[in-house]
């Protein structure tokens, strides 16, 4: 009886745990208040156009130029950066790249994913992707690990006839992110996000509330984060998973002490005998 409502509360927990745009030199570098998509992408790192986690980016130009865009990542999620370029119809052979980049402008490789393409001849579109590792919580400096921050997008030709330079193209990015979950967590955390200006902005912000109350404002080079905020890895499913690991390990051991001590009051040997 004891061994089956043991059985029935173990079975009851684990339930419990498993269900917890033309570009041009100097564009807008935030998307429009309205919450609108931006039709322009930017020409440089900095002036690189911003992008929120499903929204869909469009920029017309031409071949040859470098059209950069940027959105966040946090930890525990796995970017992919999609692209589809609209080509000339004279287009011979083209070659497009998509790099994506991490806060501190380190190339990320593709876990998977076609980021270079050639195109057939006369073909009028081309699709592009590229699926990141895992952005994680912390890493050694050392190490090229994708760190939580705001992520930049350069879409360029890289390979073409001369005859094709200068050919107006027309872009489309798209940047999602997958939730992995405590699999992918680690220990530590960054003290920032790997943000353009945060660093310079909270300096200057303790600065001048010393100076002057605060009242001074301080040039933010990126305003783009997570709907719900930068996590550092401070949570993941992970502790859901060791608080059950560590319920069932008790109800195992007194399980186990059950089982071994006997039901009955040991028999009481007559003294002399």
């Amino acid at each position: 009886m004891r061994t089956t409502q043991l059985f029935t509360a173990v079975v009851l927990l684990a339930g419990l745990g498993a269900g917890p745009a033309v570009a041009d030199s100097s564009p807008s570098a935030s998307p429009s208040g309205d919450g609108s998509a931006p039709t322009q992408a930017g020409t440089s790192f900095r002036t690189a156009t911003e992008l929120d986690q499903g929204q869909t980016g469009t920029a017309s130009g031409s071949t040859g130029d470098y059209l950069y865009w940027s959105f966040p990542a946090d930890a525990g999620q796995r970017p992919t950066v999609k692209a589809t370029v609209k080509l000339p119809d004279t287009q011979a052979g083209e070659t497009w790249q998509l790099d994506v980049y991490d806060g501190l402008r380190r190339r990320q490789a593709c876990q998977y994913g076609a980021s270079t393409r050639t195109a057939a001849q006369g073909a009028s579109s081309l699709e592009l992707a590229c699926t990141l590792r895992t952005v994680r919580a912390w890493s050694e400096p050392w190490a090229n690990d994708p760190l939580p921050g705001t992520y930049y997008v350069r879409l360029t030709v890289v390979d073409l006839k001369s005859s094709d330079l200068g050919q107006p193209i027309h872009a489309e990015v798209r940047a999602d992110a997958k939730d992995i979950g405590g699999s992918a967590a680690v220990d530590g955390s960054l003290a920032q996000p790997l943000v353009p200006g945060i660093a310079v902005k909270s300096t200057s912000d303790a600065s001048s509330s010393d100076t002057d109350g605060g009242s001074a404002k301080s040039a933010v080079l990126s305003s783009i984060e997570p709907d719900d905020g930068w996590s550092s890895g401070w949570w993941s499913d992970r502790w859901v998973w060791t608080g059950v690991g560590g319920v069932l390990a008790a109800l195992a051991g007194i399980g186990g002490y059950a089982l071994t001590r006997g039901t009955g009051r040991p028999r009481r040997v007559p003294p002399g005998a």
